[in-house]
């Protein structure tokens, strides 16, 4: 009996001791401060990140966690110094330190694929064409945390980039490029165009090592040499300097995308979803517009909140989804971009035209139904102009 009550007895001590152990290290009632520098500095996640938390350990807090935004952090612990708060500084600033000084990349095939966690079977988030530079902020596996130009932040696996470090991607900064122009085709290893290097989309931007009467002697990030019809692309300066681009413009390039099929994630012409589509309008016409429907809405000027739908011009994007009540906010789940005469073109199942018309045949009443307002893009601010910023070439 004794042996038995001496067992009970320890057994009590070590849940006492480990009760306490659990006291010591516990959450700390910090997340209104949290929430404060996340609102201020990441208030949308897809962009920015502020990934802290906060464990007690007796008196003192202890910051862990990881975040890009070195002010963010800064103004985390100056607030808890503020308070009178004691902490011990754990956050981890990306870009990581394990990744040395390549922290830089090009998107090194035709279409990457950027998933929203580190395999192949997380959510397709967005993609990213050939010749985009993107941050790296820290490595996991042979997955890679990347932000791209329009500040999404997302993983593609080490095929889909290529890694630099700042002297040698200033150097292909500085080198000269070619953009494929063609909604799809293939650079070749020969002039006989018999063996196909890789598959190419619009928007793909290549170094270009020179160039004959018919081909673009061109070189991909990773050293990859090959040949692209003249006739299939352009020089990019000289493709530069032709941007001026006019509604008509925009609609002549939504409709060479008809009949792309719809792909939840993606921004190029293998496939998109209905901001995708939107983005690569834009794009393929110089501009940088934010990645989703639901950013994308808040740029540009107003236009129309009440299906007045004879202020719109060419050109501009309309919002749908779900509207504010009493009771819950706002959704934008949907975009399209109007073509005139009534009419839109979105992605929906596949890029197609619809119309605000009741008695035409391609009558969208759906969309109609949740239409919430347009915004006029075109020569608006806050956004990436090609023409005056240097996205792929110095």
């Amino acid at each position: 009996m004794n042996l038995k009550r001496n067992f009970f007895l320890i057994a009590v001590a070590l849940c006492f001791l480990a009760a306490c152990e659990v006291k010591k290290e516990e959450k700390a009632p910090l997340q209104g401060q949290i929430l404060a520098i996340k609102s201020e500095f990441a208030p949308d996640k897809r962009v920015a990140l502020f990934d802290v938390e906060v464990l007690r350990k007796n008196d003192v807090h202890i910051l862990k966690g990881e975040s890009d935004l070195p002010n963010a952090i800064k103004a985390f612990k100056e607030q808890l110094t503020k308070e009178n708060i004691e902490f011990v500084d754990s956050i981890q600033l990306l870009p990581a330190l394990d990744l040395g000084k390549e922290t830089q990349s090009v998107i090194n095939i035709s279409v990457a694929n950027l998933r929203s966690h580190p395999k192949h079977s997380a959510e397709l988030s967005t993609q990213a064409t050939l010749g985009t530079p993107v941050k790296v902020l820290k490595k996991e596996g042979s997955w890679y945390y990347i932000q791209t130009p329009d500040k999404y932040l997302s993983w593609v696996d080490n095929g889909g980039i290529e890694l630099m470090d700042s002297e040698r991607a200033d150097q292909w900064m500085a080198n000269d490029k070619i953009i494929y122009t063609e909604i799809y085709g293939h650079s070749y290893k020969d002039l006989d165009k018999k063996q196909v290097v890789s598959d190419l989309v619009a928007g793909n931007v290549l170094e270009v090592l020179g160039d004959s009467d018919v081909f673009y002697n061109i070189r991909y990030p990773d050293g990859r040499q090959a040949y692209i019809l003249k006739e299939e692309a352009q020089d990019y300066e000289e493709w530069l300097e032709n941007l001026n681009p006019t509604v008509e413009d925009l609609v002549n390039t939504s409709h060479t995308l008809m009949g792309v099929p719809y792909l939840w994630g993606g921004t190029s012409t293998k496939g998109m979803d209905c901001s995708g589509f939107t983005k690569t309008i834009y794009f393929l016409n110089g501009m940088v517009i934010p990645r989703d429907a639901s950013q994308q809405v808040h740029t540009g000027k107003p236009i129309d909140s009440t299906q007045n739908f004879d202020n719109l011009q060419k050109g501009d994007l309309l919002f749908f989804g779900r509207k504010a009540t009493d009771s819950t906010s706002e959704k934008v789940v949907h975009v399209g971009m109007w073509i005139g005469n009534n009419e839109f073109i979105h992605a929906s199942e596949m890029v197609r035209v619809s119309s605000m018309s009741e008695d035409a045949p391609n009558f969208d009443e759906w969309n109609r139904n949740r239409y919430l307002r347009t915004k006029r893009v075109l020569r608006e601010e806050g956004l990436i102009n090609l023409t005056q910023t240097p996205l792929f070439k110095d």
